[in-house]
């Protein structure tokens, strides 16, 4: 299997380049401020490395201030010196504040680069979801017992409201119970009569009370007259 030609990365090239001029351009500068030998060359390497943390950090984590904050530091000083070193500066008699900014570039450094690979994002935590309650045991209702209907009153029929309309003088008085008219008695006797020479038994009480249409109490006194 034929391995794939070396193909050149133009933007690697670049990356490259734009890298070893910015090297170069902080590496003079901290010369030019009295950071000879080792030192000098310490200080680009510093500034590269701050600033690349800071880019993973940010794609890596996401946005944050920390990252963003030490990622602009990073970019001021390694661009501040490439603007530096193109004549802006005289480097033969650099200013007081280049030097202050150059002794104290180490330890700022050394603070973003700790707190870069030390801190870490506080990520929001999941919201515990409420407990849900136990659902309560059923209670089983007894069904309430409908009241038992009350007893509608017997309506007296047409031929017991004749007998009473007929009925002269006063009502037989009965032995117990309501009294009760004569002509509604000999009403009831004949009923009596007639139901004993169809079934040749004696009416009883609940027979009666439905032939006359008259109330229990009523139809029982008047059972009580023909007896």
């Amino acid at each position: 299997m034929a391995r794939p030609a070396f193909r050149v990365d133009a933007v690697l090239v670049q990356a490259v380049i734009a890298g070893a001029l910015s090297f170069a351009h902080l590496h003079e500068l901290a010369d030019a401020a009295g950071q000879t030998g080792w030192k000098g060359w310490a200080y680009p390497i510093s500034v590269d490395l701050l600033l690349v943390a800071a880019w993973r950090r940010l794609r890596a984590d996401g946005p944050s201030r920390l990252a963003w904050c030490w990622f602009l530091i990073a970019l001021v000083a390694s661009l501040g010196a490439n603007v530096a070193t193109a004549g802006f500066l005289d480097l033969a008699h650099p200013p007081a504040w280049l030097r202050f900014g150059i002794a104290g570039w180490p330890a700022l450094a050394f603070l973003g680069g700790t707190l870069l690979a030390h801190s870490h994002t506080a990520s929001d935590p999941e919201p515990i979801p409420p407990a849900t309650p136990a659902p309560a045991p059923a209670v089983e209702v007894e069904p309430e017992s409908a009241p038992a209907p009350k007893p509608e009153p017997t309506p007296i029929t047409a031929a017991a409201e004749d007998a009473l309309a007929l009925a002269p003088g006063p009502p037989t008085p009965a032995p117990a119970g309501p009294p009760v008219p004569a002509a509604l008695v000999d009403h009831a006797r004949k009923l009596a009569d007639d139901h004993h020479a169809r079934t040749g038994a004696r009416i009883d009480t609940d027979t009666l009370r439905a032939r006359l249409g008259v109330p229990p109490h009523l139809a029982d006194a008047i059972a009580a007259q023909l007896a």
